[in-house]
């Protein structure tokens, strides 16, 4: 289960605390925690590069401080209150490393 105002976007990690986060520039707040598909902690310049469906949280100031990457399955699921993804859309075109 994810937290209830957790919101779902597109992550390409571009260096230790920036992203592009639906094609945007955002900066990680301090401390970030990102969990990989095995929901263990990953460290955002081991990520450097790759680009993930991801489920995220904002702190008070706006900043990406939480992040979980998404498993093709959790892709499929829709957040509470969001629509379920068109059929016939695979998880795996939304999903890549």
């Amino acid at each position: 289960m994810f937290p209830q105002k957790v919101q779902r976007g597109k992550i390409t990690f571009t260096g230790t605390r920036e992203v592009m986060l639906n094609d945007r520039p955002e900066r990680l707040a301090p401390g970030v925690v990102v969990r990989n598909e095995r929901n263990t902690v990953a460290l955002t310049g081991s990520l450097r590069g790759n680009s993930f469906t991801v489920n995220y949280l904002r702190d008070p100031m706006g900043l990406v401080r939480e992040v979980w990457i998404l498993t093709p399955t959790e892709i499929e699921r829709p957040l509470r209150g969001q629509a379920a993804a068109p059929s016939g859309q695979r998880a795996a075109a939304l999903y890549t490393t």
